[in-house]
């Protein structure tokens, strides 16, 4: 495990050490007070205390802590899928990505309620730079992603990454998440990056891309929600990308955004697990052209597995000034939606206006692609 001691989560000997300090600190005090908001500081901090594991922690803490979140800032969690998977099984699970923290915090609550083997999740080294977002993020079993280093030192931390996600999964018997991109999706299209799956066919060494990877089981996910509680936020890089510019993060906006995610209203929020991917051997393919099949199912499974929602109807009749999609939504919906678009943007911004509502749109886009492809 030395190996792995600069991208790993705490084991459970090291759980008890991390806690004491943690309840120490105001912001992680808040949190937990947060998520037992009926009982005093020292009657949470005996609960905090008590965990002797990670399990322990996630369970009565951090279960309570996303319950909460979905009770005071959503319309309820539906989920479909999951009951078809097997509880005595590991899968990676590959997913869109909308929100920093709560993607893989719904997950992970889904997977205790089914009775599911968790999963370790991976999470960028630019999202952990504050000491105690670190330490909170390896108790809940998350796992560094290095970014923005040299070509080669990138080469050898995939290598490393990849061997990491073998070893919890066929060593320790964890399920892994990641997601299909880095980085979350800020224009609603949930396209996967072929190189997050050649990072992982890293560790496949002498075996057969194919044979690895239908192996570790991947099953595609699709998480969406109602309203993005993150939406605003994602407009200022939508519009640099869109002028071709440079974007530079303000000091605390991904911090911002993990509070946004967690507080913002989301409304209603469905995760579907598809079934586990299986490759089929081909003859004469590349890996290169093995690993594009497989982003190509992934695209195909996670786009239509997407729950689409009034919000998501509203903004592409919006956007395409047509009612094509009226039967989806009320004259409420439309009302509720515009008045978030004015309370977001400046609609004197055309192209704030239209980056606002491709992300919501680009849903039912997908879907309707995918319909002309399945009909071809």
């Amino acid at each position: 495990m030395s190996r792995y001691d600069d991208i790993r989560f705490f084991n459970d000997a090291e759980v008890q050490i991390a806690l004491k300090s943690a309840v120490r600190h105001p912001m992680i005090k808040e949190l937990f007070q947060y998520s037992f908001p009926k009982k005093n500081y020292e009657e949470v901090k005996e609960i905090v205390l008590a965990c002797k594991s990670i399990n322990d922690f996630q369970r009565d803490v951090i279960c309570n802590t996303v319950e909460r979140v979905l009770e005071e800032s959503s319309a309820g969690l539906t989920t479909s899928g999951f009951d078809d998977l097997d509880p005595e099984i590991t899968y990676l699970y590959i997913s869109n990505h909308r929100d920093i923290v709560l993607d893989t915090s719904l997950i992970n609550l889904t997977l205790f309620k089914k009775g599911l083997i968790r999963t370790a999740s991976a999470i960028g080294d630019n999202l952990v730079q504050r000491p105690f977002v670190n330490a909170l993020s390896k108790l809940t079993r998350n796992f560094i992603v290095r970014r923005g280093a040299s070509p080669r030192e990138i080469l050898l931390s995939s290598k490393k990454l990849s061997e990491y996600i073998d070893y919890l999964m066929h060593k320790e018997n964890r399920s892994v998440w990641i997601a299909q991109r880095q980085g979350r999706t800020k224009d609603g299209n949930d396209v996967t990056e072929q190189g997050v799956l050649k990072m992982i066919g890293l560790a496949a060494g002498k075996n057969g891309i194919e044979g690895y990877l239908n192996n570790l089981r991947i099953v595609p996910v699709s998480i969406s929600y109602e309203y993005d509680p993150t939406d605003i936020l994602k407009v200022p890089e939508l519009l640099a990308k869109q002028a071709d510019e440079e974007y530079i993060k303000s000091e605390n906006e991904d911090f911002n955004s993990i509070l946004k995610g967690a507080l913002g209203q989301k409304k209603h929020i469905h995760i579907h697990a598809g079934e586990p991917v299986h490759i089929h051997a081909l003859e004469d393919q590349s890996t290169n052209q093995v690993l594009q099949r497989v982003v190509q199912h992934l695209d195909k499974e996670i786009q239509n597995n997407y729950m689409l929602w009034p919000t998501n109807y509203v903004a592409h009749d919006l956007l395409t000034s047509s009612s094509k999609y009226k039967e989806h939504y009320s004259d409420h919906d439309m009302q509720q939606f515009e008045r978030r678009l004015r309370l977001r943007v400046n609609v004197e911004d055309h192209k704030a206006v239209e980056s606002f509502l491709n992300m919501y749109a680009r849903p039912v886009l997908n879907k309707e692609k995918l319909a002309v492809s399945n009909e071809a």
